[in-house]
């Protein structure tokens, strides 16, 4: 049993960003974010799309979210 739910892209780029995240540049939905000591993650998806549990925790697994941070 998997702890995410689903959330907007919108909601999980501005979590992203308070977890320490910056927008470095973008192309389109295209937005390349860093933040020290992680690799570069590209976020492609627009604002209104709904992402579900299995790609929130590939997403966590590079990014060190957590599900209490949504």
């Amino acid at each position: 049993m998997t702890t995410w739910g689903s959330v907007k892209a919108r909601r999980l780029l501005a979590t992203l960003e308070q977890i320490g995240w910056t927008v470095t540049r973008q192309s389109g939905s295209h937005r390349t974010l860093a933040r020290s000591g992680w690799a570069n993650f590209v976020f492609a998806f627009h604002d209104d799309e709904e992402i579900g549990p299995k790609m929130l925790a590939r997403i966590a697994k590079k990014t060190g979210l957590k599900p209490e941070d949504l």
